[in-house]
């Protein structure tokens, strides 16, 4: 006689924060990988863990864009520059594994590098999801792996911590070739937070909540974070409000084309933005 099918795995408690991910950003996929599933690697894969050693695995992985820049400028970046460039794009998706559940759900998860893995050339992130913190009054607080918190103020330090375990390393293994230290990293990880929440509530249709609740994570002197959301509007010339941030750090795009900096830049007044922001809008 045929034996019934085993059980589907049970949803992970972050696993609903992913798919809305994916339904808004294709471009970006999180596979959760169950306790048998190996870590990919090979294909375009690269382990978070071999990254921050800042060998091989980072050569290669930097590589990517400084063929990338050559190709689509015409001219070859500072080796700093590629670093930096090289930072923000495994940064910027990976902050999204933290913050959007957290935005979403209300549960954080802790992923230590050893955790994750990365795709870029076809952004995907694979994770091993452990333990995870939420709020007293969660449906999952009596999962196995939750770490139960009193209340919002302490799941935002969860937050905070969760994304500074993980990045840690990271800015180790980079730092080096960026010619950056302490201070300068720590922004460039307080910029990545941010700006990939904000633009990810944005293709949600939550941006003013976004705003409101980053405000509340980073509000500054939030160590080792450097500045806070740093959220405010301009007034566009038809007295429209448009909305911009100021970076705590340069994400170094200026070296190539020192005309055309992004609307939240440190280098760029106000009056470009406002210019920036309305084509923007108009487009």
């Amino acid at each position: 006689m045929p034996f019934p099918a085993p059980p589907a795995p049970a949803a992970s408690p972050v696993a609903d924060a992913y798919a809305r991910l994916t339904e808004v950003f294709p471009g970006l996929v999180v596979t959760e990988l169950t306790p048998d599933d190996a870590t990919p690697r090979g294909d375009g894969w690269v382990a978070a863990a071999r990254l921050a050693e800042g060998g091989g695995d980072l050569d290669a992985f930097l590589a990517f864009d400084d063929e990338q820049v050559l190709r689509d400028y015409g001219q070859k970046a500072r080796p700093d520059v590629v670093a930096s460039f090289g930072l923000h794009r495994y940064a910027w998706p990976v902050c999204l594994l933290f913050t959007l559940p957290w935005f979403l759900v209300r549960r954080v998860p802790r992923f230590p590098v050893e955790d994750v893995a990365f795709h870029r050339g076809e952004g995907r992130l694979a994770v091993r999801t452990g333990t995870f913190a939420c709020l007293p009054d969660d449906p999952a607080a009596g999962l196995p792996g939750a770490r139960v918190v009193p209340d919002e103020d302490a799941l935002r330090a969860e937050v905070r911590a969760a994304v500074a375990e993980h990045l840690e390393p990271l800015l180790g293994g980079f730092g080096p070739r960026m010619r950056r230290r302490g201070r300068a990293l720590w922004a460039l990880a307080t910029d990545e937070i941010v700006e990939g929440l904000w633009y990810l509530a944005h293709l949600l249709g939550e941006e003013e909540r976004a705003k409101r609740e980053l405000e509340l994570l980073l509000p500054g002197a939030t160590r080792p974070y450097v500045g806070s959301a740093a959220f405010r509007d301009l007034t566009g010339p038809n007295g429209e409000s448009l909305p911009t941030r100021d970076r705590a750090s340069c994400c170094m795009f200026y070296t190539l084309r020192p005309e055309d900096t992004c609307a939240t830049c440190p280098r760029t007044c106000d009056t470009d933005r406002v210019a920036k922001l309305t084509a923007r809008a108009a487009g």
